[in-house]
């Protein structure tokens, strides 16, 4: 396993050995500017780390990208609940910096350990999201000649046997409360494991959910939940953007799927049987796409999942 350091967390690595090596204690370290490579070398993401964690099944590469809170280095007995986001890529330094953001101006979210789920080394992202996050082979019409779907259970199994043990070995984390966060495909996964082991994440954060995916195959899952089971432990926030539902004739609309009735109706059978252990809210947010919501999904899940308990 490889493990990277970015210059900005080596830097404060670097000046706590030094204030040890002088016997210089402080009470608290203030956080130091973040200085990036110059001379036309990429820009990193500061204060995180990447780890290789193969799938010895797949034998597929695959890496996950950790971000540590603030205050991880200054409370070394202090446990942390931890969230798992997928399509690392994009989600991982979008939700590090609206959890940071959050907290400006005082407390609004506690402060998290967050672990971004990568696609396999040497695939586009697409490649791997609608084989890892779609529950059947029945991909949409559409789809590129030879697309692979449907392997999401052998992904959950590679989650729940690879990456959660890693994180938990390394890091300080508070193993009764991981939140799996994931929008549009990386949603439809959330909810297949929301339904078949929903213990394996204390909260779900599950953004414009892909719940037409193979004849809304995931809702037909639903309802079966219901008619075998007395209880569902989570806490869910599920979100869907205003305009991913058909219009015709007006183009802010989706043009294809009517999303937010799915999402609605995902709701309405969760909420059927009165489960005395699931605490669910969905919100259909105004004015925005499938593309526009996640940063306003994102923000809205951590309100609802971290509140700052301060």
């Amino acid at each position: 396993m490889k493990h990277f350091l970015s210059i900005g967390l080596c830097a404060n690595l670097l000046a706590a050995c030094a204030d040890a090596s002088t016997g210089q204690a402080r009470a608290e370290e203030k956080p130091g500017v973040a200085v990036q490579r110059g001379e036309g070398l990429p820009y990193e993401v500061t204060d995180s780390e990447v780890w290789d964690v193969p799938d010895p099944a797949s034998r597929r590469d695959y890496q996950i990208f950790v971000a540590l809170p603030p205050s991880y280095r200054t409370q070394p007995e202090r446990r942390y609940p931890v969230i798992y986001v997928t399509d690392a890529d994009y989600a991982f330094p979008l939700l590090k910096q609206i959890g940071r953001r959050l907290n400006v101006e005082g407390p609004t979210v506690e402060e998290f350990i967050l672990v971004g789920l990568s696609y396999a080394k040497g695939e586009g992202g697409m490649e791997s999201r609608r084989r890892d996050y779609t529950p059947t082979a029945n991909g949409p019409t559409g789809s590129p000649k030879g697309a692979v779907h449907g392997q999401a259970k052998a992904y959950q199994t590679y989650v729940r046997d690879q990456v959660l043990p890693f994180v938990a070995q390394h890091y300080r984390t508070d193993e009764k409360r991981r939140i799996f966060l994931g929008h549009s495909y990386g949603s439809l996964l959330g909810m297949q494991i929301l339904l078949s082991e929903p213990a394996l994440f204390d909260g779900y954060v599950l953004g414009s959910p892909s719940f037409w995916y193979d004849h809304h195959y995931m809702i037909d899952q639903a309802r079966a939940y219901t008619a075998r089971h007395g209880d569902l432990p989570a806490r869910v926030y599920m979100y869907i953007g205003e305009y991913e539902e058909t219009r015709p004739g007006d183009a802010r609309f989706s043009r294809s799927a009517n999303m937010v009735t799915d999402t609605k109706d995902m709701d309405r059978i969760l909420r059927s049987r009165g489960y005395p252990s699931l605490h669910l809210q969905t919100e259909v947010l105004n004015d925005e796409d499938h593309v526009s919501v996640a940063p306003r999904g994102f923000t809205h899940g951590l309100k609802y999942l971290l509140p700052d308990p301060g």
